[in-house]
């Protein structure tokens, strides 16, 4: 069973970030429930095998405010994939720091090794305004302005900067496999 956790604001981006990632998972008859960042609770937790944290609009950084209720993901040692938004959250909570980098689009970006299946030259849609890395992970892929597939050095924890429900969902159905 996987947890997908929705961080948007607004219903309507609900349905463009989170809505497509339930579209992988039913493909794939995945079972999964879905909830809001503010309800995760330690039932919800136990519940789940592995985990999702989905990426919302450029501009909807009201999980910022809430980064505190995240804190769950230090204890949790199933997987973990947060895309986007979901990405940058992680690499708050183990202490990374928020530089203003912003790509929109369709961007190249190099796998230096494997990371869920993806190897080599990629291209990946982007919607971000902020990057964060902490030192516990390891990059696994860039663009030309900054990381954009990290892996916790101890954790199954993983991280794309990108959208891989635009471009690359194999990358999430190879996450669901682990």
């Amino acid at each position: 069973m996987i947890l997908v956790i929705n961080v948007c604001k607004e219903q309507l981006h609900y349905y463009e970030f989170v809505g497509p990632i339930l579209k992988v998972l039913k493909n794939m008859s995945q079972d999964y429930f879905v909830c809001n960042y503010d309800e995760v609770c330690p039932a919800y937790l136990n519940k789940a095998e592995k985990i999702i944290i989905c990426g919302t609009s450029l501009y909807d950084n009201e999980y910022l405010e809430d980064i505190s209720k995240f804190k769950w993901i230090w204890e949790f040692n199933r997987p973990v994939f947060g895309i986007c938004a979901g990405s940058q959250i992680i690499q708050l909570i183990f202490g990374g720091k928020i530089e203003k980098v912003k790509e929109v689009g369709s961007v190249d970006i190099e796998f230096e090794k494997p990371f869920l299946g993806a190897i080599g030259k990629r291209k990946v849609y982007s919607l971000h305004q902020n990057s964060i890395l902490s030192s516990d992970f390891d990059v696994y892929a860039r663009s030309e302005l900054c990381p954009h597939a990290v892996k916790h050095k101890v954790k199954p924890i993983y991280g794309t900067l990108f959208h891989p429900e635009v471009y690359n969902q194999d990358i999430i159905e190879n996450f669901c496999r682990l």
